[in-house]
């Protein structure tokens, strides 16, 4: 199994931006899928990004689309979001996460969908 450590959040102002990390060991990350969620105190998790296995397919979250982008750099085994124009809105603790056996190209939205789960980093954006 994989083992998932973010990192990266922050307390930023609106417009500013932030760089997650998600820190895979105990298995290489090319053999994951892997997205990113966020869940405020009460609420759902929430997905914000996903990616395919090996880097060639991305999906967002409307309300990030052209804010966020979600990468992946599987020779150092680490996830990345990158989050410009940030809003108050985007306010939560972030969550990686992985899939496991999975074909090359498919990228998943659903957070029942994955099998591991980082610990989660805040984000908080100030108006």
């Amino acid at each position: 199994q994989v083992q998932l450590v973010e990192s990266g959040g922050g307390l930023v102002q609106a417009g500013d931006s932030l760089r997650l990390s998600c820190a895979a060991s105990g298995r290489t990350l090319s053999s994951y899928a892997m997205g990113w969620f966020r869940q405020a105190r009460g609420k759902e998790r929430e997905f914000v990004a996903a990616i395919s296995r090996l880097g060639h397919t991305t999906y967002y979250k409307d309300s990030v689309k052209g804010r966020f982008t979600i990468s992946r750099d599987n020779a150092k085994n680490t996830l990345y979001l990158q989050m410009n124009s940030l809003k108050p809105e985007d306010t939560d603790v972030y969550y990686c996460a992985a899939k496991a056996s999975v074909p090359s190209l498919t990228v998943y939205s659903l957070h029942t969908s994955y099998d591991y789960w980082g610990q989660g980093t805040q984000v908080t954006v100030s108006s």
